[in-house]
């Protein structure tokens, strides 16, 4: 049995019967996790990263990091490393969710919060987002399905999954993980010459489980990066996984530390077969370097079996590094505090790490006398985004990445502060 498979068996067995709410769970947990708020702060800094190359790298709309004819090695990790980004990100989400309730809120409460955030959330990914993504405020095209959508629209989901048994809901979010990768041979065809889009039922599917662009009216398409399958399952796992931190912390360790060992097993041992859990497949390239990349560049769109098994496994296995470093420390250290700041206030963080990276790489695009109209287009307009080889090397990327985050920090610092002393119930939506 894949060591994957079994961890996740076991974890569902070690899940207390009970959910959030019920008068007979453990002692549930009052103050914030700080080896979480590390986790995600983390991947949030990454993420900064990824979406300052996305402006200011002058390859990042030539061509894909992991095409190997043209790629190099620091390249490809510098997008490699980002993948971790967005499944923690959710799962972690889910992880609040379930921690808010052990602060206190009933089921009735939870439910009622999850819908009006995640109806929030959606309503600001297809407005205020959307505007900051690409600075302009032409609604005619790229509505964008990304990553506030997919949580919006799983909160929406667990705000129901919530009034189930936790082990089932673990069940059912394992299963949704582990086999939707069956559902790879079902393709939307591209759409026939003229046809505006590929119809409503193929944009459905696009939502569920295909990327692509989708059209709400002839004239207003989106681009669904963030189909809702296998993203539903990974905010209710780590919901789910909320539950770890009730637990006498000595057998949450060792329980973390065998659960994201496994995981990483299970990726290595499924990646080697290269028979199922993910559409594209490992093969031999030019070096032994490049061929190690190729077992690495596993799917993101959607999420594969494997690439969840990679990025949340090293996550969670990092949590109890994490939970032992403050531990054994009695107080955090300097970089500590640094991304549990950053991870207070993920979405206030998510807001202006847009605007710090889209920003930056528009002063530095003026400074150096480049155009920069190209940077107030859309993705998916005509013209192309970038009319030529605008932009810059990777060394500006990594500099200017560090400066988004120095912009970031005092901002995020402030309003981590803000949420700390006070508790309008607003401030739980931001």
């Amino acid at each position: 049995m894949p060591a994957s498979v079994y961890a996740a068996m076991k974890a569902i067995a070690e899940f207390p019967a009970t959910s959030v709410g019920d008068n007979t769970a453990a002692t549930l947990t009052r103050r914030r996790v700080n080896a979480v708020d590390l986790l995600r702060g983390v991947v949030m800094v990454i993420m900064l990263l990824d979406h300052t190359r996305d402006f200011v790298h002058r390859d990042a709309l030539n061509f894909d990091p992991s095409d190997f004819t043209r790629t190099n090695t620091l390249l490809f990790f510098t997008r490699w490393i980002t993948h971790f980004c967005a499944p923690v990100f959710v799962f972690l989400a889910g992880t609040g969710a379930f921690l808010q309730g052990a602060r206190g809120k009933s089921k009735t409460e939870l439910s009622k919060f999850l819908i009006t955030r995640g109806l929030w959330l959606i309503l600001l990914e297809f407005t205020v987002i959307r505007v900051i993504v690409w600075f302009n405020v032409d609604f005619h095209f790229a509505l964008m399905l990304q990553v506030i959508w997919v949580i919006g629209v799983s909160m929406i989901a667990l705000a129901g999954l919530i009034h189930l048994p936790l082990r089932a809901v673990a069940a059912a979010s394992i299963a949704m993980i582990a086999l939707h990768n069956a559902l790879d041979p079902i393709r939307v065809a591209p759409p026939a010459p003229g046809a505006a889009g590929p119809g409503f039922w193929g944009s459905v599917w696009m939502i569920l489980h295909q990327p692509g662009v989708i059209f709400f009216t002839p004239t207003v398409h989106g681009l669904a990066l963030y189909p809702l399958v296998p993203w539903i399952g990974v905010l209710a796992a780590g919901y789910c996984f909320g539950a770890v931190y009730q637990w006498e912390p000595e057998r949450r360790r060792r329980f973390l530390l065998k659960l994201g060992g496994g995981m990483l097993i299970g990726f290595v041992a499924l990646r080697a077969v290269n028979l199922y859990g993910d559409p594209s497949r490992w093969s031999v390239q030019k070096n032994a370097v490049f061929t190690l990349l190729s077992f690495l560049n596993v799917s993101k769109y959607p999420p594969s079996l494997l690439f969840l098994l990679m990025t949340l496994g090293a996550g969670i296995l990092a949590l109890p590094y994490f939970e032992r470093m403050e531990f054994e420390r009695k107080e955090q250290g300097r970089l500590s505090r640094v991304f549990i700041t950053f991870g207070r206030v993920p979405f206030f963080f998510y807001i202006g790490q847009w605007i710090a990276a889209h920003g930056l790489a528009i002063l530095a695009g003026y400074l150096a006398g480049q155009p920069i109209g190209w940077q107030f287009v859309g993705l998916l307009a005509r013209p192309s985004p970038n009319p030529g080889n605008l932009g810059f090397s990777l060394w500006v990327v990594y500099a200017f990445w560090f400066l988004g985050l120095l912009l970031l920090y005092p901002l995020c610092r402030w309003f981590a502060e803000v949420k700390r002393r006070r508790k309008d119930w607003w401030l739980s939506y931001l």
